[in-house]
């Protein structure tokens, strides 16, 4: 199966240095969550506003009100970014 494009529509900044990500389809229905170190984000490219991951590993988002959310910024990320951009 093709790997599903991902938007980042969440980012928070954790007390330990870290740094969660969550990115999720266009529709909201299906996200992937991420942790890296702060460290590690410098070190690298940093985040992109899209990746693209195996749809096996995502998991179904249940809430609808954070379906609508997930959505909503999925939507926003697009039209402001291209995939690969750094944000």
């Amino acid at each position: 199966m093709d790997d599903a494009q991902l938007w980042l529509v969440e980012r928070t900044y954790t007390d330990k240095g870290l740094v969660s990500l969550v990115y999720a389809t266009p529709d909201g229905g299906r996200s992937l969550h991420r942790q890296r170190s702060m460290n590690a984000l410098r070190q690298s490219d940093g985040v992109t506003a899209a990746i693209a991951a195996d749809p096996d590993e995502l998991q179904a988002v249940e809430d609808e009100e954070t379906r609508t959310r997930y959505a909503d910024e999925a939507t926003r990320m697009a039209e402001r970014h291209d995939p690969e951009e750094t944000v």
